[in-house]
């Protein structure tokens, strides 16, 4: 009976520390892909040109959508992530449409452009509390990004 309550505790104890190193993995991940974001803003709010401004954001919004692209053509996709990618994907073309004027939106005038990357900002972090990628699947997004 002492070995098996041994075994019990020894398999408690790896799966806590892989469930751990996971979530750390994780959060790294988060983190990594909110610091790219940040630099974006930190970008946008250095610049004085507000063509410049809508060029970086422009560049950055066609970027995350490269990556989801790449990533979903690499066929590692499982449907979960899949549906939370189509998700981002949505959310980055509705804000690259916002800041162009289009498809029904009226344009992010140039005034307005610094609010504008923060509010990008803080809906691509709220959108981690509602939208779940495997941490697989976050850093090919990442890796992709820093490549571009």
């Amino acid at each position: 009976m002492k070995r098996f309550t041994t075994a019990g505790l020894f398999i408690t104890m790896l799966f806590f520390t892989a469930f751990q190193t996971a979530s750390a993995q994780s959060d790294k991940a988060v983190n990594m892909f909110k610091k790219h974001v940040n630099n974006v803003v930190q970008q946008v709010e250095n610049v004085e040109n507000p063509q410049e401004k809508r060029e970086l954001l422009n560049t950055s919004f066609d970027k995350l959508l490269g990556s989801f692209d790449r990533v979903e053509n690499m066929r590692v996709l499982s449907q979960a992530d899949q549906s939370s990618l189509n998700q981002l994907r949505a959310n980055i073309t509705e804000k690259k449409n916002e800041l162009n004027g289009l498809n029904g939106y009226k344009r992010v005038q140039n005034n307005q452009l610094n609010n504008f990357a923060n509010f990008v900002q803080q809906d691509l972090e709220q959108a981690d509390s509602t939208i779940t990628i495997s941490v697989t699947v976050l850093l090919l997004i990442i890796i992709i990004l820093l490549l571009l």
